[in-house]
């Protein structure tokens, strides 16, 4: 027994310090969820992404014992995000890239009886393929508002069957399916990454790369707006106030009078006097000198 033990306690050390080993070789560690992961997505799932990660499952003490062998500060506070059913995640992938990728290799599902509601669930109009009989009841005992046309049940309005939050009850669960409509996802969720090299630790990680991309473009939409109110150069705001300062000079143009002629040409008029007076102040003088 003490043989058995013994060599237990050496094969536990001996994975301890490989997975160790390997976190230290990789870019990113990803604490990952596998509760509720059925068997075969699991594998499908760890066999899609195998030529970017490494999946590995222990148990949680082997999992808190490797990040304790990593002898870094920066990634003791893994421990917590560390539960029953985690495993780790290792991979040369950027951790966003990573998690993205995840959220893609998720399958949906049916809900089952005594599960929380993460968002409300709804159920939309339209037509079904459910004929009339049990199913009617079924329907409005959830306040689903019904008609039956060409012999098929249609729903009329929407509903919302189970709020956000809610526990979802056998019936709930029972109409759902029956409409096929699959609220849930299985898949890889992560919980924690920690970037090896930066040794920096990012959580609430909830990654959907279609609406992380509408949010940065209404981000950057609304950072380019501050930019060019606060006048802040750079090369996405240049155009903007070269345009701007352009079109309030050709304004301040308008706005001032037209210059006045300088040194106007002499009338003929003019000229006609200033000759007369000097004949006449000839003669004078002429006559002058006459006398004398």
């Amino acid at each position: 027994m003490e043989k058995n033990n013994s060599k237990a306690s050496s094969e536990k050390a001996k994975l301890v310090k490989k997975l160790a080993e390997q976190i230290k070789n990789s870019s990113t560690l990803m604490i990952v969820s596998i509760k509720n992961l059925p068997s075969k997505q699991f594998q499908d799932i760890k066999k899609s992404i195998r030529d970017q990660a490494e999946v590995k499952v222990a148990k949680k003490n082997i999992l808190l014992r490797a990040i304790k062998e990593v002898d870094k500060e920066s990634i003791l506070p893994l421990e917590e995000y560390i539960k029953e059913n985690s495993a780790f995640v290792l991979s040369n992938v950027e951790g966003y890239e990573l998690a993205s990728d995840l959220f893609r290799k998720k399958n949906p599902v049916f809900a089952k009886a005594g599960q929380i509601a993460t968002e409300d669930i709804e159920v939309k109009p339209g037509p079904t393929n459910l004929v009339p009989g049990p199913a009617i009841s079924e329907l409005g005992a959830l306040g689903i508002q019904i008609a039956v046309e060409e012999g098929k049940i249609s729903i009329k309005v929407p509903r919302v069957v189970v709020n956000k939050g809610g526990i979802i009850n056998e019936g709930a669960a029972s109409v759902l399916q029956k409409l096929n409509i699959q609220p849930f996802s299985v898949g890889l969720e992560p919980l924690a990454i920690y970037d090896v090299q930066s040794e920096k630790i990012y959580t609430n990680i909830k990654i959907d790369p279609n609406e992380a991309k509408e949010k940065l473009k209404e981000a950057a939409s609304k950072a380019l707006g501050f930019a060019q109110k606060i006048v802040y150069y750079c090369k996405e705001t240049i155009g903007y106030f070269l345009a701007k300062a352009n079109a309030e000079g050709e304004a301040l143009n308008k706005l001032q009078p037209k210059e006045e002629a300088t040194n106007p040409e002499p009338v003929e008029e003019n000229k006609t006097e200033d000759t007369e007076e000097k004949k006449e102040n000839n003669d004078q003088l002429n006559q002058a000198e006459e006398k004398a």
